[in-house]
């Protein structure tokens, strides 16, 4: 009889990847970001993606990203998916929580994430840190005791046939 295999992934590779797997559904040409919120016990308890909300076609609402009329832009449309995530848990609260998002959240995300009361996020990428909106979050993710770090890639490569 042999024992157990070892080759099997992480928590952290696991819920990153659900993340980076829920950010595939997004319609947005521009940008895709995922969320998977875990339970202490990791447990899944939902799942986001950015988008536009419910009832609010994805061929009618713009995808641009500039112009010269912010409402021919995505921006005032497109829910993100830290708040699609939250929105979308249907189970009490998410006190404790840790969140997974392949993008750092915004300032107006990160106000969700500490009203939800998520304990910790762990980011991929954070290729938006020099902005207002980053330095904001941080910010209030800091005063309110809201852990956050980035996921250390492990640069193993999963396919999944589908």
């Amino acid at each position: 009889m042999s024992g157990k295999r070892e080759d099997y992934i992480s928590w952290d590779e696991y819920f990153m990847g659900v993340a980076r797997l829920a950010g595939m559904r997004s319609k947005d040409p521009h940008t895709q970001v995922g969320t998977c919120i875990v339970s202490r016990d990791h447990k899944i308890l939902s799942i986001g993606y950015n988008g536009l909300p419910r009832g609010c076609s994805d061929d009618v609402f713009p995808w641009e990203r500039s112009g010269s009329d912010p409402l021919k832009t995505k921006y005032p449309f497109v829910t993100h998916s830290e708040l699609n995530a939250i929105l979308n848990y249907r189970g009490g609260s998410l006190e404790g929580a840790t969140l997974y998002v392949s993008l750092f959240p915004c300032n107006e995300c990160a106000k969700a994430i500490i009203q939800a009361g998520i304990a910790k996020v762990i980011y991929a990428s954070d290729k938006y840190a020099d902005s207002e909106a980053t330095k904001a979050s941080k910010e209030m993710m800091d005063a309110a005791g809201v852990k956050y770090e980035q996921y250390q890639a492990t640069g193993r490569h999963v396919e999944i046939e589908l």
